[in-house]
């Protein structure tokens, strides 16, 4: 991953991309200036895994621009099954921020990708200060896991 220049013009992207996730929805100024503070941008070349799966998570990310491929193992010795597909707009990476816990999915990326990146230290600040957020966040994670429970019923 190589890490880019955030210019004011993706710092208005962000907050648009953001302001239409449910999650994000609930802040105020504020606290969308407080993830601004952290946010960094990064540009990754096709083929390029940006999380692999038994990791340890330590960032939040909302894709900017391009198509990233999610995949999950279920055992030491199984083939990666696709799961998801993600694109502009989207977002991953909150299951393990959230639980302290391995990464629990490979992502790659199916052609070259811009990645919003805000690391733990400024997700975990948010969701102290935010309960709307957390409620919401939580939420994502646990409808995500359902739906990665039942792909591999």
């Amino acid at each position: 991953m190589k890490r880019l220049s955030l210019t004011p013009a993706d710092t208005v992207q962000f907050s648009k991309i953001v302001r239409g996730l449910n999650f994000f929805g609930s802040m105020n100024m504020a606290m969308l200036e407080r993830i601004l503070e952290g946010l960094q941008l990064f540009e990754c070349e096709r083929g390029e895994k940006v999380c692999v799966q038994g990791e340890v998570g330590d960032t939040f990310f909302v894709v900017q621009k391009g198509s990233l491929t999610v995949a999950v193992r279920k055992g030491r010795f199984s083939l990666s099954k696709k799961v998801a597909t993600l694109g502009p707009g989207d977002c991953f990476g909150e299951m393990a921020l959230l639980h302290e816990a391995p990464r629990n999915a490979t992502v790659a990326c199916d052609e070259v990708s811009r990645l919003f990146v805000l690391p733990a230290s400024h997700f975990r600040a948010v969701l102290a200060q935010n309960p709307d957020f957390a409620k919401e966040i939580n939420h994502l994670a646990s409808t995500r896991q359902s739906e990665l429970d039942h792909k591999f019923d």
